[in-house]
């Protein structure tokens, strides 16, 4: 399949484009680069071992732009337009949580209008097949934990949650409204790692907002030490626990995402994680144990809005896709280290 990636420059983007490769696709991105660095294309051809991945720096909400490359991409055949993209993988979109709160109407601009152009675009042009970047913050503070699909949606938190949560429901709305659509809805819990080569991982611009990027860098000394938000919380060592998954892992869950589309599932939503729960302290720990790096930590006030335990029951996707994660908290540690002590200031 010849697929659209959205943001495919960003971290999970660009681990996604190697799986794909590896699956015998291709694709094309487009990616304004805000939070990304196009070395890092540069990076995952040559880890696939081709010349260049397609791209075009443009912005989802461009719609010329997007209407330029969809164009550039099909074809008339017997009076119809036949697209040259067979399904879209949708990651663009502003991300940081804490950020959110404090600029909601960027968040809610970029993310719902970004969205909007595209679909109609891919609407305009009959691609209507797309695999969402979802989130399980849509979850709120779940009902049940582990979390299963049929848990229902909890009220968001934040901003950035807002708008995966009103997405997922747009999109749920527009395949009803055409079953030719094709919806994949993908809520991702806790990506972090890297992959193996060292080559490519995550890269946050200004202080890291996730955990894992903030521990790699106290331990390659750009960071004095870590807060750990709360340490009273109903957990075993009184930090929050979440599903933390390795980013080659959900980058190969959006490939076996494509099977939903090809058997034409309609709409579909999977839970992707690994279906076990780590606190803070257990990443920490982990961390230091593998890699051998002192990691300095202060115990520091909960943040509002932070829920103790969340994670899922990623049993659904095993079933119906046949993914399952492979890689377990050690390697997760083992990768971020490796891609950070290789990466100092990033790409």
């Amino acid at each position: 399949m010849h697929i659209l990636v959205t943001g495919g420059a960003g971290f999970i983007g660009s681990h996604t484009l190697i799986e794909l490769y590896k699956a015998g696709h291709t694709a094309f991105v487009i990616d304004n680069l805000s939070n990304s660095n196009r070395e890092a294309l540069r990076r995952v051809a040559e880890i696939i071992g081709i010349p260049e991945i397609p791209f075009v720096q443009a912005d989802i909400r461009d719609r010329e732009a997007l209407e330029k490359i969809f164009a550039q991409n099909s074809k008339i055949v017997n009076g119809q337009i036949v697209n040259n993209f067979d399904a879209c993988i949708h990651f663009a979109g502003l991300k940081a949580v804490g950020e959110s709160v404090e600029k909601p109407l960027e968040y809610y601009e970029n993310n719902m209008n970004g969205t909007f152009v595209l679909l109609d675009v891919m609407r305009k042009h009959n691609c209507k097949n797309i695999i969402f970047s979802s989130s399980a913050t849509v979850y709120g503070d779940p009902a049940i934990i582990p979390i299963t699909e049929e848990c229902p949606k909890g009220q968001c938190t934040n901003p950035y949650g807002q708008t995966k949560s009103m997405l997922e429901q747009v999109m749920t709305d527009l395949q009803k409204a055409d079953p030719e659509w094709n919806v994949v809805l993908l809520r991702y819990f806790n990506p972090i790692g890297a992959h193996a080569s060292g080559r490519i991982g995550e890269n946050p611009n200004g202080i890291p907002n996730n955990l894992m990027p903030y521990i790699t860098q106290v331990a390659v000394g750009k960071r004095e030490r870590l807060g750990v938000f709360g340490n009273d919380y109903p957990t075993q060592d009184g930090t929050g626990v979440r599903d933390y998954i390795h980013v080659v892992d959900l980058a190969a869950a959006h490939v076996a995402a494509l099977q939903a589309i090809e058997r034409r599932a309609g709409l579909a939503i999977y839970n992707i994680g690994t279906g076990h729960g780590y606190s803070v302290l257990d990443v920490v720990n982990t961390f230091m144990r593998v890699n051998g790096v002192n990691i300095p930590y202060q115990i520091m006030p909960r943040r509002a809005g932070d829920i103790a335990t969340c994670y899922c029951n990623p049993a659904k996707a095993e079933r119906e896709l046949g993914w399952k994660a492979q890689f377990g908290l050690d390697e997760m540690c083992r990768d971020a280290w490796n891609w950070q002590k290789n990466n100092p200031e990033g790409y």
